[in-house]
């Protein structure tokens, strides 16, 4: 009766986490448990370029959020991913003050008052708010 359910208490970096894991062993896919939140930052990662594809399953009644990363005769687009705002730490900037990663070729993901959206997008919209992630 022993089922592979995983709580997490940052599911964010849990998703990360299984993007940079599968990208070190040259895995095209990843699967993980859905949630709303990580399928927004799933699709703008994709929307940008930085993975291939994002599909929902269902799976033994369940939710699955997969992540083809790269096609299978390819490398990944993704140099380095990391999670800026903890549970512990939350990291909030103000429109101004929103990070360019790596001069432009990066791309950082925030949360703010009308969703989740790239930097780019927010200080267009002179948009502060919550730093997820930055990816590169």
């Amino acid at each position: 009766m022993s089922k592979n359910i995983v709580i997490s208490s940052d599911p964010i970096a849990d998703m990360l986490t299984r993007i940079r894991n599968a990208i070190a062993v040259n895995s095209a896919s990843v699967s993980m448990p859905h949630s709303k939140l990580k399928e927004q930052v799933a699709k703008i990662l994709a929307d940008n370029g930085f993975i291939e594809r994002v599909d929902v399953n269902e799976e033994n009644g369940r939710k699955a959020l997969v992540i083809t990363i790269n096609a299978e005769d390819q490398p990944a687009k993704i140099t380095e991913i990391s999670r800026l705002s903890r549970p512990g730490r939350r990291l909030y900037v103000k429109s101004p003050a929103l990070p360019t990663v790596k001069r432009g070729r990066g791309l950082v993901v925030v949360s703010t008052s009308s969703g989740i959206m790239t930097g780019a997008q927010a200080k267009a919209k002179n948009l502060g708010g919550e730093l997820i992630c930055e990816v590169y």
